[in-house]
């Protein structure tokens, strides 16, 4: 089962603007253990402070580079708002709420259970959205409205906003906080999603807090993890099957006369 990208009311009220095409990059992925150069530095966008006059001046900048619906607005307290684009790259199932339907069944018998039961599919990968927030919009809430947007029910806990970066035939990603603004990322970097862009992936386990899920969550985890594992062994079991055949058959063509 799997959704396309569609149009949805964005966190400001207006309507999500259709993803323009995704860019596909084929450099190696690094997660920043490689030793870097001098030149090669990543550039810290949080730690860029603006003031009101930078914050108009960069807005100015970035309108005159994108199409005219995905404009940011300066307000006069110097809080701006505009679009961000989150892609998805997750490589677990979400759950969706039951069918409404089985919420007008009687409660106790076994279609009270159904109630409880969620359908999970696996989103497309090159799905993507845009939201409509603050720069006073963090990442928590941006990891909401996204899960809102899917009417996912699954504990934001599970998943994390990365920044992506490319340089030098390199990708970097870089785990956003929960206290960090998106937008403000966005405007620092420019519109150029080689420089920066937003990812929506599942948490690191070692930072998950597994007691904030409840039993039937933790079922559904160990169930999922089940099936990877049983589908892991049988590719190993095809693929040294498939190596033995091949041994067999240069065998059979060495030991056969002439």
């Amino acid at each position: 089962m799997t959704w396309g990208n569609t149009a949805s009311r964005s966190l400001g009220g207006q309507e999500d603007v259709g993803s323009e095409p995704d860019c596909f990059f084929t450099a190696h992925t690094s997660f920043f253990y490689k030793a870097k150069s001098s030149t090669d530095e990543q550039i810290d966008w949080r730690k860029q402070e603006l003031t009101i006059g930078e914050i108009q001046q960069k807005v100015k900048e970035y309108n005159a580079q994108i199409n005219s619906s995905l404009y940011m607005v300066v307000n006069k307290d110097g809080s701006y708002t505009g679009f961000i684009k989150v892609q998805f790259q997750l490589v677990r199932p979400i759950s969706l709420p039951p069918p409404k339907k089985l919420s007008l069944t009687q409660e106790g018998g076994p279609q009270e259970r159904l109630k409880k039961r969620r359908t999970s599919f696996y989103l497309p990968k090159d799905t993507a959205k845009h939201l409509h927030i603050s720069s006073r919009t963090r990442a928590r809430e941006v990891i909401q409205a996204l899960l809102n947007k899917f009417t996912v029910v699954d504990n934001p806990a599970k998943f994390a906003l990365f920044e992506r970066t490319e340089r030098q035939n390199q990708v970097y990603l870089r785990k956003l906080s929960d206290d960090e603004r998106p937008l403000h990322l966005r405007l620092c970097a420019g519109p150029s999603e080689k420089a920066l862009s937003l990812v929506l992936k599942e948490n690191e386990t070692g930072d998950v807090n597994w007691d904030a899920f409840s039993l039937p969550e933790l079922c559904n985890f160990l169930r999922i993890l089940q099936r990877e594992e049983e589908e892991h062994v049988r590719q190993i079991v095809r693929r040294y099957a498939l190596a033995r055949d091949k041994m067999k058959q240069a065998m059979a063509r060495i030991t056969t006369p002439g």
